[in-house]
């Protein structure tokens, strides 16, 4: 099979185009043969590299992926080869007391597709047949592809972990990237009244054409914290979603209301910054970390997205010969929404 893989950490130009033997499924897996998958920043920090991650090499980057059923494994009963799927990239091992418990993204085994496993930058993956979801005729592999870790990631942060409430005020820390963008769909789902924060005028426009109510450009509000506690008539964010990090964290702490929530998924400004101890107690503050999903996530937000209710943007398409360009794209921040890659 054709494959975009690395076998050493470093730029985009370590990103090669060979192929590799296909995988095989074992017991309870599926082969899905792939027509488009979707990246994301942790596509660029794996192939970056950092102390402790030991990767089996060539390693395949790649997340998201949708295609059709290819092999079954061994005991799967439930799938047919040839019926089209969407991955759910989080990989659990199913019998540990987390994943026993509906919490599989807690599991002692888990791992990310593409980020600590070979990924979906390829024509063919094996995954567990829990891990796929049989896609409605008709409905785009790409669009597929685009939502699921995203929606997933949206879904489990505002709603599992972080009890999002029908007129609860959602302020949204980042306008365009995958999961700022499934983020505020969730939330005006839910009920929320949603505010944005963005770079740009056109990336607060998506937001708005999304769903978003009140914008705010933090090149002309460098403290958008206050321009968020004005448009909350001074009484601050119920939720703070903030997956930015560095730069933008001590922010977020003085948006919230008193009582409220700062859910974060991830950190694409950087991990480390300084967070000021006395707007957490004297505000009653919950700090709620949330990662991926679980299968229920899964199954309950992937119906919404076949059913149009929410929908995955995406920006532009590139083959999969061209992965690092779309990885130099990715890295650069002016994406609007998700790039997907075409594999056949």
């Amino acid at each position: 099979m054709r494959t975009i893989h690395f076998h050493r950490h470093g730029g985009p130009e370590v990103l090669e185009d060979h192929d590799l033997p296909d995988p095989v499924p074992g017991p309870g897996q599926v082969l899905v043969r792939l027509s488009a998958a979707a990246l994301n920043h942790a596509d660029l920090w794996v192939r970056e590299g950092w102390p402790g991650l030991d990767l089996e090499m060539p390693h395949i980057p790649g997340s998201d992926g949708a295609g059709e059923i290819g092999a079954l494994g061994e005991g799967v009963r439930n799938l047919q080869e040839g019926q089209r799927v969407v991955v759910n990239a989080n990989l659990s091992c199913g019998e540990c007391e987390w994943c026993l418990a509906g919490q599989d993204n807690l599991c002692r085994s888990w791992h990310l597709l593409g980020e600590t496993v070979r990924g979906t930058y390829a024509e063919a993956v094996v995954v567990p047949a829990r891990n796929v979801l049989p896609l409605p005729d008709g409905f785009d592999e790409h669009a597929a592809a685009a939502a699921a870790l995203v929606f997933l990631t949206a879904w489990h942060s505002l709603i599992t972990r972080g009890h999002l409430q029908a007129g609860e005020t959602v302020l949204i820390v980042g306008a365009s990237g995958g999961v700022n963008t499934a983020a505020i769909q969730v939330a005006r789902l839910a009920g929320a009244r949603v505010l944005v924060v963005g770079s740009t005028a056109e990336k607060l426009k998506l937001a708005e054409s999304l769903g978003a109510q009140v914008t705010i450009d933090r090149s002309t509000h460098e403290n958008w914290s206050k321009a968020a506690f004005e448009a909350t008539a001074r009484r601050g964010a119920d939720v703070v979603v903030d997956n930015v990090g560095a730069g933008t964290m001590p922010l977020s702490l003085r948006a919230a209301r008193k009582g409220g929530r700062i859910l974060t998924v991830g950190n694409t400004g950087g991990p480390k910054y300084e967070i000021d101890n006395r707007f957490i107690f004297a505000k009653h503050l919950s700090i709620v970390g949330s990662t991926m999903g679980t299968l229920r996530d899964f199954a309950t937000v992937m119906p919404l997205v076949f059913q149009g209710k929410l929908k995955a943007v995406v920006d532009r398409t590139y083959p999969l010969a061209q992965a690092a360009e779309a990885q130099v794209y990715l890295a650069s921040g002016r994406q609007m929404g998700k790039i997907t890659l075409a594999i056949r």
